[in-house]
């Protein structure tokens, strides 16, 4: 099954969050995407390991969507082949006040991934442009500003240029940086929100502070169409992906994540001739043992 969908979803020139479809239309169905899924799966694990085994480079994949798109389930389906060793996942929370006493990029530098890793932020930095935005009186935990009367223009545009000044510093140092956005619909995840409370297995999932957020569900439509805007560059893309249909979203995922892998050219490391010596006088004195 020869089909690819990461460059479909490739945020290129203005993006606009209106005309990005929720649902995806295309003729793959969920059996054919289901199983595509298995085999890329594989070939991100072989990836992976040659990731580790070069140890020179790194992968960061960042996770935003709102509440019920599917992030949590995407990790476990994405990445449930990998081998663990060489993957970390972090999922940020509302900051501690360890955390809002620095900068708000700190926390995020403690969690990016080393050389040979891949590091999965399950929300990340954007959501200081983000949450914060949205209600900005979250920001005076920082203890910077007096008032919300500071978060002007100036104020915004001074974080999306630190946002991508971290980013470019992180490209620039050997890890690439691939941003996905799964963009779910209102109606969508409402339908979620009523199966988690409906389906006594999935009531754990819920929580009463979800319905604050949706009833501003279109001020976040705003900030997440700025915030892709202004941060969307050749070295930091964003992708938005349809996320009505999880399963759908999950195939372009992993194929993103598998092309970014791809153009790194990694390779397993070459032995000197010493260490070839030295494996073939091991392999004797094994293969010598009675």
């Amino acid at each position: 099954m020869d089909i690819n969908f990461s460059d479909d979803f490739l945020v290129k020139g203005k993006f606009s969050i209106k005309k990005a479809s929720t649902q995806y239309k295309g003729k793959l169905t969920k059996e054919e995407g289901e199983q595509l899924l298995i085999q890329e799966k594989e070939k991100l694990r072989e990836l992976q390991e040659r990731l580790y085994s070069d140890g020179s480079k790194s992968l960061l994949v960042v996770l935003q969507a709102m509440d019920a798109a599917g992030k949590d389930s995407m990790i476990e389906h994405v990445f449930g082949g990998v081998n663990p060793q060489g993957c970390n996942v972090t999922s940020f929370k509302t900051p501690s006040s360890r955390e809002y006493a620095h900068d708000f990029l700190w926390r995020h530098y403690l969690a990016l991934p080393q050389k040979g890793m891949i590091g999965i932020f399950n929300r990340s930095h954007y959501e200081s442009v983000l949450v914060c935005k949205v209600h900005p009186e979250y920001n005076l935990n920082e203890k910077t500003w007096k008032s919300v009367k500071d978060f002007d223009d100036k104020f915004w545009e001074n974080r999306y240029e630190s946002i991508r000044n971290f980013e470019k510093h992180l490209t620039g140092n050997g890890t690439t940086i691939v941003k996905i956005f799964l963009h779910v619909s209102k109606d969508e995840q409402k339908k979620r929100f009523l199966d988690r409370i409906n389906e006594q297995e999935k009531n754990w999932k819920f929580s009463a502070a979800d319905l604050p957020e949706r009833a501003v569900f279109e001020k976040y439509m705003e900030c997440y169409e700025e915030a892709i805007n202004e941060t969307s560059k050749d070295g930091a893309p964003w992708f938005v992906l349809p996320a009505d249909d999880k399963w759908f979203a999950r195939v372009a995922a992993i194929q993103i994540i598998i092309d970014a892998l791809e153009k790194m050219n990694l390779k397993y490391p070459k032995l000197s001739e010493e260490d070839k010596a030295g494996l073939e006088e091991a392999k004797k004195q094994l293969e010598s043992e009675k």
